[in-house]
């Protein structure tokens, strides 16, 4: 019953049979090896974009913070939501990345709207030498909510971005769930929709350690290149990260992994809409749940060995029937077995 994220699982067979045929003799470094040219080469086929730029880092956070800062100068502002992970869960690495520039919030929960981005632009006029200068957006894809953007309104806010010639980045620490629930192709969620450059996230969905920034206009790459050694994260045994990704993409694991985590994670749904006193915080859309259920629920649920995260509190004292905050997240290797063990548990 390990509900409480996805980066606590483990990694694709794939993935680890990949490693291990990498780990064979001696290479070049610094990402100079075949594996390397090869794992590139797979994620452009896999974003049907020949032309993009690729470069793979250990982490999301590298990955998003080097990309705002290939787009943004120190003196701009770069749009995102509230609840936006580059804003709650970076410790200001991109505002350290860019050498200054600041995040904007905009809208009001964890996703923002073309008519959000158009009012929070027009707030900061461009050239007003006395305040921030409009910079990238940022959009998140699952939410940290859990939640989806569709393919129209990904393209409303890249028209209106790109209307103000501002590019913009998908944070996509969850693309693949993201792909696996609205049944579309990478591209179709990249830049077909007007996307400019994708943190495509491959830890939490079964790698051990490597995010791919995917960046659409080539002339950027060298710049990329350049900002990923100055801030650290070109791994010299670069071999290693190429081979991950080229296990996570083999013969679609990547998305057989997703597909998994979102049909445990609509289980787990589905049973919880039968318990006392469950409430949605809204329709769950990928791996992510966000439930309320009463505190003495909670009690059972942590006394049994249950793992999830829970928002509200204290736990041990107060209303037994108080409604509490939860986050639950399926990764690819939760079984139906755990699902239904959890359900069993929270029914007793």
């Amino acid at each position: 019953m390990r509900l409480g994220s996805d980066n606590t699982g483990p990694a694709l067979p794939e993935v680890i049979e990949a490693l291990t045929r990498a780990n064979d003799g001696h290479v070049p470094s610094y990402g100079a090896d075949p594996l390397t040219e090869a794992a590139q080469n797979a994620v452009r086929d896999l974003f049907e974009a020949p032309g993009a730029a690729v470069h793979f880092v250990g982490t999301g956070t590298a990955a998003n913070a080097i990309a705002l800062a290939s787009f943004a100068q120190p003196w701009q502002t770069a749009f995102c939501t509230p609840l936006a992970h580059i804003l709650v869960d970076e410790c200001h690495a991109p505002e350290f990345y860019t050498g200054g520039a600041r995040l904007t919030p905009v809208g009001t929960g964890d996703k923002m709207s073309a008519d959000d981005l158009a009012a929070a632009i027009a707030a900061l006029p461009a050239g007003d030498v006395h305040t921030s200068q409009p910079g990238p957006v940022s959009l998140t894809q699952v939410t940290e909510r859990g939640h989806l953007y569709t393919l129209e309104e990904l393209r409303a806010i890249c028209d209106v971005a790109h209307g103000h010639d501002l590019p913009v980045h998908l944070d996509g620490a969850r693309f693949a769930n993201a792909c696996a629930a609205l049944g579309c192709s990478p591209a179709q969620m990249s830049h077909a929709a007007g996307i400019d450059a994708v943190s495509f996230g491959a830890s939490k969905n079964g790698c051990l350690g490597v995010e791919a920034l995917v960046v659409f206009d080539p002339d950027k790459s060298w710049e990329v290149e350049l900002r990923r050694k100055r801030a650290g994260h070109l791994f010299s045994k670069h071999r290693y990260l190429a081979a991950q990704m080229l296990g996570y993409l083999q013969d679609g694991a990547w998305l057989r992994a997703a597909q998994a985590a979102n049909a445990r994670a609509a289980r787990l749904a589905e049973g919880l809409r039968y318990l006392p006193g469950c409430s949605f915080e809204a329709e769950p859309q990928a791996n992510m749940i966000f439930a309320t259920l009463p505190r003495a629920t909670h009690q059972r649920l942590k006394a049994g060995g249950a793992v999830y995260g829970l928002y509200d509190g204290p736990l041990e004292t107060g209303d037994p029937h108080e409604p509490l905050l939860m986050r639950l997240v399926c990764d690819w290797s939760i079984t139906e077995q755990e699902i239904d063990a959890f359900l069993s548990l929270a029914r007793d």
